[in-house]
């Protein structure tokens, strides 16, 4: 994992695939092949996720949350732990270094941060995200917070890389306007949208730089 980790480390200090790689899991409207607009807007507001890798069994795995029901734009979803930058933080990787401690539990000294994917803006919510990588030495032990967290869904590398697992639905927006939608099929939970996205950017590097060096 040390190896693997300082890899990863090295490569994300390198220019990024960045929207080429994330408009492969993009949405597109109707039938056409008109897509969202992913550049971030002015007086968009700041937001961090967490891609957290570790070691568990003998594969390397990273945690998804799956949101609760709720009247918003995101509810139900499967996304990263993350949120808003607020005042007191002093970064983007503080963010959601703090978001991840809150959401599932995991101390923010525990996590080494690798470094950051390409920043995306989340037209739905009117944020602009940076996806932030780090790892921890040990398999967390979640702590949920019931408030945000239904459920959390561990993701192997192996998994990401299975392309047989890249699916797509058509999706219903307030169930009436239709999307068709890219989507990871794990274990029948359906990742798609923003975290899709970068998600898809994050494949890219694992799969052409990374995984490489592992064989």
């Amino acid at each position: 994992m040390e190896q693997f980790s300082q890899n990863l480390s090295d490569v994300l200090k390198q220019p990024l695939p960045g929207q080429h790689a994330q408009k492969k899991m993009m949405p597109r409207l109707g039938t056409s092949f008109d897509r969202f607009s992913i550049e971030a807007k002015a007086g968009a507001r700041e937001g961090a996720v967490l891609l957290l890798l570790y070691k568990k069994d003998g594969h390397i795995y990273f945690p998804l949350t799956q949101r609760h029901e709720y009247n918003g734009a995101h509810s139900g979803q499967i996304s990263f732990p993350g949120g808003k930058v607020e005042m007191e933080d002093k970064s983007a990787i503080h963010t959601a270094l703090r978001e991840t401690e809150e959401e599932l539990g995991i101390p923010q000294t525990s996590i080494q941060v690798l470094g950051t994917l390409t920043d995306m803006f989340i037209i739905a919510s009117n944020f602009n995200v940076r996806p932030v990588v780090g790892f921890t030495e040990d398999p967390p032990e979640f702590s949920l917070d019931p408030r945000e967290v239904a459920e959390v869904i561990e993701i192997s590398l192996e998994q990401l890389l299975d392309n047989t697992l890249v699916k797509e639905k058509e999706i219903r927006i307030n169930n009436k306007f239709p999307i068709h939608a890219p989507y990871f099929d794990f274990d029948g939970y359906h990742v798609w949208g923003a975290t899709a996205m970068m998600l898809s950017e994050f494949k890219q590097i694992i799969s052409e730089y990374i995984h490489p060096m592992l064989s």
